[in-house]
């Protein structure tokens, strides 16, 4: 039986340590699957128990030269984080300043200033840099080499090890004459180059923490205790304490501790923060409420029935999570190209080396220009251009409402061709009314009891909208001897010893009935948009009555659909309702085509039958029913106000009933994709220009050191710039 696992990686530094632990990973052969993410420093392992444990896994990345650990995102420490930078604030500023006394004099030596310390100096202060302070890269360096992969730690190691030993080299050669005539040393190049790159990996560490902020935000509405009712006296109790069926009390401006029903009082409730509903929510007795919403004006109780990682918040920010872990398919094939990057550039430093001594003869500069190569090509920027894009994306997504379940979705979704839609629930209120009964040899009232009885109990939308206008007219209803649900088509009962069907006009056809009196009715009501279900005797053969309904269209989906349009987004209905009906909304709303009287399971044929037409299609429904479709699309996107299944099928979830939030999801997906090709675009380009100057010596290690943890930084600074991002409809959410 298939497990799976996410644990914390400590030690990466760049795209050729991803590349190098999932290599390590997948040689087992008990591992179904491994995909290890650089920004998020977290490794997501399918195995089979029965061929690897857990302690084995971390055991083999132990192994590779990395600390692993079960994560827990529950119980990490937000000051772990904070710990880890001031140690790496305190050994930068050691390592800073170690150094500038060997970088300042090199300032003054253009001006004929030189105030070079002497050389013991220089390597007695080079010296803590490079094997204390630089004592990492070598660690990290050992690991690469037993494993037969190369990292940046090999490449920094490597480069700044030949400098400061052709350093030594020329000390020792020249001791007799070190007053006189002291050599041209490079200490400050491979001291400088340590305290760069620890202070690009600091800078990129700090800016790391703010592309989680979406996580921490949700992360700081979890209250830590509440007071619940216990004896009818109010006890504050931890959180962690509630359990199934308490009651909870939470007055106005609190923050609300746990998921439940409001069982006493009436409220408006903040879920901003949670939904991205920029508007309080009127919250009444047997409304649901979201733990980690805040309380309006008014005191309620709610009776408790979700706590712990099954709370909405908790399963928010596991969503979250998981969309931040899983690797982009973009990123696999940056992360293929990384692991032979490492190889690649020992061989042009080697063979820099090597050319450039044999032509000058002057084997001091070629090792510089070898030394330089190393430090320019770090793969870094390479490892974090994608996930860091991906972490920011789903961060400001979740703030609008839309979560995204894994990177694949943020990914393709840019490129989607056609959206296929749900009618009911999604581009309607889902909430149909009865609006006219029809009876032949018989009365309304007896109808309604009738068809009341049969749809007691049901969860269908026409069957609540029958018990309602019963209850409303008050017709006395039970429940029927017997039942059987056809999906899409309708449902079959026996009522007080007759055989009834309540069902669609697909029923009416398979049955082979023939009332042209009620067919004309059915069309007439049809045309104006309604939606017609049939009584029918079985035993007769006949239909007996009919009642049609309506349901109102959303308002934003009229917005939702013409902001496709402008994307270039082409749309689809599919529907179970009748063609009449479908028409009417489709033309109402400028879709650009309808599939009516859809049976549940056709729907995901119809999206089958879009792709392979080479569009790249979105799915957007609600309910059980649209499960196998959402799955079936390119891009599932499920509304929270419908069904579990819906959700968990669905790479994406709109956490309000509004489709005003899918162009919102396209032009986020967009806005991602392009900082990545951006990101990429940068990562590459520093390594274009910088290998060949390197190579030539138009680079010192310096600057090349300079050069390698500014390509980081930016790249990760440029993916900040995605916060910035805003919903084109944030000021409609509320429609």
């Amino acid at each position: 039986m298939e497990r799976n696992t996410v644990l914390d990686i400590e030690g990466m530094t760049c795209a050729s340590c991803v590349f190098r632990i999932e290599k390590v990973l997948k040689k087992n052969e008990g591992i179904i699957a491994a995909s290890v993410n650089l920004a998020t420093e977290k490794a997501s392992i399918s195995y089979e128990p029965s061929k690897v444990n857990l302690q084995k896994i971390i055991s083999m990345i132990s192994d590779a030269g990395y600390a692993a650990k079960v994560s827990n995102s529950e119980k990490q420490d937000p000051n772990e984080k904070i710990d880890f930078l001031k140690k790496e604030k305190k050994l930068i500023l050691l390592s800073t300043l170690l150094t500038l006394p060997l970088i300042l004099p090199m300032l003054g030596e253009p001006l004929g200033i030189h105030l070079m310390p002497s050389p013991w100096i220089q390597w007695l202060l080079s010296t803590p840099v490079q094997f204390y302070v630089g004592a990492r890269f070598y660690q990290s360096a050992w690991g690469a080499l037993k494993a037969k992969i190369g990292n940046m730690e090999l490449l920094v190691a490597i480069g700044t090890s030949a400098a400061y030993g052709l350093s030594v080299y020329l000390l020792l050669k020249n001791l007799n004459h070190l007053t006189q005539n002291p050599p041209h040393l490079y200490f400050e190049g491979s001291a400088v180059i340590i305290t760069l790159v620890l202070l690009g990996k600091y800078l990129e560490a700090r800016a790391k923490g703010q592309t989680t902020a979406a996580i921490k935000a949700l992360q700081n509405l979890r209250p830590t205790t509440a007071r619940i009712i216990q004896d009818k006296e109010e006890i504050e109790v931890s959180v962690n304490a509630i359990k199934l069926g308490d009651r909870v009390v939470v007055r106005p401006g609190e923050r609300i501790p746990v998921d439940g029903i409001i069982s006493k009082g009436s409220t408006h409730i903040d879920e901003s923060l949670i939904t991205g509903e920029s508007l309080p929510v009127v919250k009444k007795e047997t409304d649901k409420v979201v733990g980690g919403s805040i309380n309006g004006e008014g005191t309620i109780f709610i009776q408790v029935d979700a706590v712990g990682t099954e709370t909405m918040l908790s399963r928010i920010i596991r969503m979250i999570e998981d969309a931040q872990a899983v690797k982009a398919p973009i990123q696999r094939l940056v992360d293929k190209v990384s692991g032979y990057f490492v190889p690649a550039v020992l061989i042009i430093a080697a063979l820099t080396i090597l050319i450039t001594g044999l032509l000058n003869g002057n084997w001091e500069v070629a090792i510089i220009h070898g030394v330089a190569v190393l430090v320019i090509a770090c793969p870094c920027a390479l490892g974090l251009a994608t996930p860091t894009s991906i972490m920011v994306g789903t961060g400001v997504a979740a703030k609008a409402g839309i979560l995204i379940k894994d990177s694949e979705a943020l990914e393709i979704t840019h490129s989607l061709t056609i959206i296929a839609f749900d009618k009911t629930g999604t581009l309607t209120e889902g909430k149909p009314s009865v609006q006219k009964i029809y009876s032949y040899n018989s009365t309304e009232k007896n109808i309604l009891k009738i068809m009341a009885t049969i749809q007691n109990g049901s969860e269908h939308p026409l069957g609540k909208a029958i018990i309602k206008e019963a209850q409303k007219q008050n017709v006395a209803f039970t429940f029927p001897e017997s039942s059987k649900a056809f999906p899409g088509r309708g449902l079959e009962a026996v009522v007080e010893g007759k055989h009834y069907i309540v069902g669609s006009k697909r029923v009416v056809k398979e049955m082979n009935i023939h009332d042209e009196l009620s067919m004309a009715s059915a069309t007439q009501r049809e045309s104006l948009g309604e939606t017609v279900s049939y009584l029918i005797n079985v035993s007769e053969n006949t239909i007996i009555g009919m009642v049609t309904f309506s349901d109102t269209i959303k308002e934003s989906a009229r917005l939702t659909i013409a902001q496709l349009k402008d994307l270039g987004v082409k749309t689809v209905m599919l529907t179970g309702d009748n063609k009449g009906s479908a028409k009417t909304v489709a033309n109402d709303l400028g879709i650009d085509e309808f599939y009516a009287e859809v049976l549940p399971e056709n729907k995901s044929e119809i999206i089958g039958v879009l792709r392979a037409k080479g569009e790249i299609v979105g799915m957007v429904g609600d309910g059980i029913n649209d499960a196998p479709a959402l799955a079936a699309a390119h891009v599932g996107m499920a509304m929270s106000t419908g069904t579990d299944v819906a959700m968990h099928t669905a790479g994406i979830t709109l956490m309000r009933g509004n489709p005003l939030l899918i162009p919102d999801a396209i032009s986020v997906s967009r806005r991602t994709y392009s900082k990545i090709k951006q990101n990429l675009f940068w990562a590459f380009i520093y390594n274009v220009i910088g290998i060949p100057l390197a190579a030539l010596g138009y680079l010192n290690p310096v600057v090349a050191g300079a050069a390698m943890a500014l390509s980081s930084v930016s790249v990760v600074t440029n993916s900040l710039l995605l916060k910035r991002w805003k919903p084109t409809n944030e000021t409609k959410s509320s429609v």
